[in-house]
């Protein structure tokens, strides 16, 4: 079972991307504040569940949102624009594990954690946002990484999608793992402003330790928001 939890400020219309092999009827959903949904899947999907903010629907399903946009439909059929904060499920994917992670490689647009319980062991992150004592907060985007709707800030675009370069792309001689170091970028924006908000997300493509694995029946709870 996966349950998003709508714990931020705002309405929030949470979407994830259909998955053909393993179907499931309801792909998008409208939260108010304080509002829930669980759903259930096969213990084999694979998925990425996001947040869409400044949404307007018309009766039939087609309209638009302000940011993670799913196509201008409801009911996504596919994958969410960015920037945007994302949920990775794949379940069952080796040796009876889950993979999981909360992911800012494409930006952010909202603060997100997941918790998990029927797991073995201790959940990594506590029920309150929390990681080896650092905690969720809002994104604090530099005004050059801000993506406007109507004049306001909806979401914090990545330092490549702001700047371009090689170094904040991890392309040219940056490219790879062994050469894409955001400690040696211009500005290490994947720490000052990603990894500050969420100490356990991913920040950049090769933010390996972002992942985290869970086995024994595991459920899923994904909350918007931030530690009170």
């Amino acid at each position: 079972m996966i349950t998003v939890v709508n714990d931020w400020n705002e309405t929030i219309w949470a979407a994830t991307n259909p998955n053909a092999q393993y179907p499931i009827p309801v792909t998008g959903w409208k939260l108010a504040p304080g509002q829930s949904v669980t759903f259930t899947v096969n213990d084999h999907w694979g998925g990425r569940i996001w947040g869409r903010t400044g949404c307007s629907f018309d009766s039939a399903g087609p309209g638009h949102c302000a940011s993670g946009d799913c196509g201008g439909a409801f009911q996504c059929k596919g994958t969410g624009a960015t920037p945007a904060t994302l949920a990775e499920l794949t379940l069952d994917a080796w040796d009876g594990m889950d993979f999981y992670d909360v992911s800012m490689v494409d930006g952010s647009n909202l603060p997100m954690y997941i918790n998990t319980t029927h797991r073995q062991g201790t959940d990594p992150i506590s029920a309150d946002g929390c990681y080896k004592g650092q905690c969720t907060k809002a994104v604090a985007c530099p005004s050059a990484m801000q993506v406007k709707s109507s004049g306001q800030a909806v979401a914090c675009e990545t330092a490549c999608a702001a700047f371009g370069g090689d170094a904040y792309c991890c392309t040219g001689a940056w490219a790879g793992r062994e050469n894409c170091n955001p400690a040696k970028w211009p500005v290490d924006h994947a720490a000052t402003v990603f990894k500050a908000a969420e100490p356990y997300a991913y920040s950049y493509a090769f933010d390996d330790s972002a992942t985290m694995s869970c086995s024994g029946g595991c459920d899923y709870r994904v909350t918007f928001g931030i530690t009170p």
